[in-house]
């Protein structure tokens, strides 16, 4: 198959996956796989095409990013405390990252944990929404409590397994602290953001003398961005409104029936 049409399909499936709660990195490890490469081969490639649906965030929410950037400026409290929120939930993970990376990246290449984290994670979503109360948490990044905003950022630390799912984590782990629906898959969107630009810039620092001898194709990685980027403007959108009708157990549902697939694939090869 020809290397442009692999990096289109790999940004699909980042576009498409990456803030739904079913693991980007994990469908793009199996999809590597289904698509006869080694998952090592695309790390760097499928870390910072991330970042295209990153940006569809940006584009998406930018009077709020405008709004808060003006009101840091102006001394405004609930510009403070969204920012404020975003920072504590985001130290855990940039933490563990910076000490973990290396056991991190020893399960980027394991497909079969990929697997069995999908299979988790889809009965751990449909636990969580029959037993989750009633939100207690008044709408808005802003009125999240800090202590619930640092809870967060602990729970998203799972999603450092392939296949757990860095917006499961952070949605589900945000409906237990009672933060309603909405409000939840806003925070994990702008939670991505300084998340996954963590993320990248850590990847290529760690890797630069590789990626400079490796000659990095840059031409790939452009396609890979811009379709994840339209991609991912289209899913956040759809995703709130199918959360807003239906909960999150169809995703539950697909992460169960898709890991057991994979599973069954994986162990017969």
């Amino acid at each position: 198959m020809p290397l442009i049409i692999t990096a289109i399909l790999l940004g699909i499936v980042e576009g498409l996956t990456e803030f739904l709660p079913v693991s980007s990195t994990g469908h793009l490890i199996l999809a590597a796989e289904l698509l006869g490469y080694r998952a090592e081969d695309w790390a760097t490639f499928n870390v910072i095409i991330q970042l295209g649906a990153i940006l569809a965030v940006i584009v998406l929410y930018w009077r709020t990013f405008w709004t808060v950037a003006t009101g840091l400026f102006a001394r405004q409290a609930g510009s403070w405390r969204f920012a404020t929120n975003l920072a504590v939930a985001f130290l855990p993970s940039a933490i563990l990252g910076l000490i973990l990376i290396d056991n991190i990246e020893a399960l980027l290449g394991n497909a079969v944990v990929v697997a069995v984290a999908l299979i988790a994670g889809g009965f751990a979503i449909l636990l969580i929404e029959k037993l989750v109360r009633p939100a207690s948490i008044e709408p808005g990044v802003a009125a999240i409590p800090l202590k619930r905003a640092l809870g967060i950022g602990f729970i998203q630390c799972l999603s450092m397994v392939p296949g757990v799912s860095r917006s499961g984590a952070t949605i589900m782990g945000a409906l237990s602290l009672g933060i309603e629906r909405r409000t939840a898959a806003e925070f994990s969107f702008f939670l991505a953001v300084p998340t996954m630009l963590g993320a990248t810039t850590l990847q290529v620092a760690k890797h630069h003398a590789e990626i400079a001898a490796a000659g990095v194709d840059w031409g790939l990685i452009a396609v890979g961005f811009i379709v994840s980027f339209v991609v991912a403007l289209v899913v956040i959108r759809w995703f709130v409104g199918i959360v807003g009708r239906y909960g999150f157990a169809p995703f539950a549902w697909y992460r169960i029936v898709a890991g057991a697939a994979a599973l069954v694939w994986l162990l017969a090869r």
